[in-house]
Formats: structure tokens, C-alpha cells, sequence
């Protein structure tokens, strides 16, 4: 089983930037995809990035040209660098991985949380 821990949270200001971390607990080259979800008090988990093995990104509109997903194999790790942070992106950000099996379908995990406070 594949676990997932997720560094770096904390309370931020408006405009401040931030990087978020997850570690696996082995090899992340055979997790095809890995990414971040978020869920503000009230509110949806919502996709916020991928990255693929290959490197192909994606990100949510909301966080377009200013957030950063990147994925290190050779650390085990994923991270989100936060730039231009904003009120709205306050809310536990979560670490997320899949694995494709040999039949397309997906194997996949999740981090515990990491709460990213953004408050003035």
C-alpha cells in the first residue's frame, strides 16, 4: 500500500506564497498520476493540479498562473509551489495519487490533509 504525507501548511496573508510537499512512502515513478485536491469549511473537495509520470500538467482555472505542480521520482515527492495566494484558496489541501493496473483501471491514495490558512 502506497502512503502519502503532506508538509508545509500553514497560516499565510494575502499575496504570500507557500509550497506544499507530499511524500511517498516509496518509488512515486510507477504512480502515473499525482496531484492536489482542496476543501474549504463548507465546500466541495475540488481538483486543484495533476501531473502525470511524463510530466503533462493540469491545473483548475481558478489557480492558473499561480500555482505550480512538480514531481521529484528521485525524492519520492510531489509539491505545490502557491504563489499570489488569496482568501479563497484557504482550505485543507490534500495529496492524491493513482496508479494504472494492467486492466486501465486505477489504484488510489490519499494524503492525511494539510491546512493552509489564508487570513489578513
Amino acid at each position: 500500500q502506497v502512503h502519502l504525507v503532506e508538509s508545509g501548511g500553514g497560516l499565510v496573508q494575502p499575496g504570500d506564497s507557500l509550497r506544499l510537499a507530499c511524500t511517498a512512502s516509496g518509488s512515486i515513478f510507477s504512480i502515473n498520476v499525482m496531484g492536489w485536491y482542496r476543501q474549504a469549511p463548507g465546500k466541495q473537495r475540488d481538483l486543484v493540479a495533476t501531473i502525470t509520470r511524463g510530466g503533462t500538467t493540469n491545473y483548475a482555472d481558478s489557480v492558473k498562473g499561480r500555482f505550480t505542480i512538480s514531481r521529484d521520482n528521485a525524492k519520492n515527492t510531489e509539491y505545490l509551489q502557491m504563489n499570489s495566494l488569496k482568501p479563497e484558496d484557504a482550505a485543507v489541501y490534500y495529496c492524491h495519487g493513482g496508479i494504472r493496473n494492467s486492466d486501465n483501471s486505477y489504484t488510489v491514495f490519499w494524503g492525511q490533509g494539510t491546512q493552509v490558512p489564508v487570513s489578513s
